[in-house]
């Protein structure tokens, strides 16, 4: 593809769309020619630059971070598209990269893209981790027709309303409908679908998507309403040691199971037992996931 804003000779501009972990240091998703592409780039267009700082030394841990040009990609939109276009101008290389998951999939990036497009740069997307399409391929809702519909209100009575609507439509035209919250209000929006869709419904959680505290289960309204609440501590962040997997599934036994000790056994007698050691393999009975700060996808299809 020729940049029509390059001169005589000048290499054309190239942007890759750079997919991003969904789990912090969880690098196993992403194909190994993520970082073969990260090696052409000469700047990076970030939606948060410490964190797509982090992310590109763990891919790379050789990589010189200052030796590379960075911009952030928020907030400064104008201010950002010339700069962008002016590296284009220059037959730069650039990665773009946003936040957990693929720039321009419900994520900045999009702005960017077309004006690539417009300058007559190659654009690259590159395979990768989106969280939106991991959860609608795992519902075993319907893969042929979806929507996204993003953020919901926050409101009480305008999330009730938007959540009436996405059923509607969702049975008028059998098309799945996903969408998302902030993290901190996921328990609150939970509630709000229990509370609103009808039993007949069908309801997929995603949350933790790729990480070691993955959640995915998929039922009708009327089998979520007979959940109980988790066990976990609601409104606590998971600590850093992984209590997030207590905070998605009720917790098992936590008695610790004693260590063999090698000594001469006892001789039997009258009082001699075995001791009881608890069994802790048996799995913890289903209840409602604790998604409070916790990244999730929802979708339903009526």
């Amino acid at each position: 593809m020729t940049n029509t804003n390059a001169g005589a000779g000048q290499q054309a501009a190239t942007l890759y769309l750079i997919p991003c972990w969904l789990e912090e240091q969880v690098t196993a998703p992403l194909p190994p020619y993520i970082l073969d592409a990260v090696k052409q780039c000469t700047v990076f267009f970030v939606e948060n630059e410490r964190s797509a700082r982090r992310y590109l030394k763990a891919l790379w841990k050789d990589m010189i971070i200052d030796n590379y040009e960075w911009y952030p990609i928020h907030k400064a939109e104008e201010e950002v598209k010339v700069i962008f276009r002016q590296k284009l101008a220059e037959g730069r290389t650039i990665g773009l990269i946003s936040e957990a998951g693929c720039p321009g999939i419900a994520d900045p990036g999009q702005i960017l893209t077309e004006a690539a497009h417009q300058a007559g740069a190659s654009v690259r997307p590159l395979v990768g981790p989106s969280s939106i399409l991991l959860a609608l391929m795992a519902s075993g809702l319907n893969g042929q027709q979806f929507r996204f519909a993003g953020y919901l209100p926050v409101d009480n009575a305008g999330r009730a309303k938007a959540l009436r609507d996405l059923e509607a439509e969702s049975q008028r035209l059998h098309c799945t409908m996903l969408f998302i919250e902030t993290p901190y209000r996921n328990n609150q929006l939970l509630d709000a679908i229990l509370a609103t869709c009808r039993p007949t419904t069908r309801l997929c959680i995603a949350a933790n998507l790729t990480g070691p505290t993955e959640y995915i289960r998929t039922l009708p309204i009327a089998e979520w309403r007979k959940l109980p609440k988790a066990a976990a501590a609601t409104n606590q962040p998971p600590s850093p040691a992984g209590a997030a997997s207590q905070s998605l599934t009720p917790a098992a036994s936590t008695t610790p199971t004693s260590p063999a000790v090698h000594s001469t056994p006892a001789a039997p007698g009258p009082t001699a037992q075995a001791p009881t050691v608890p069994d802790t393999s048996a799995p913890a009975p289903p209840a409602l996931p604790d998604l409070h700060k916790q990244p999730a996808i929802f979708a339903l299809l009526a």
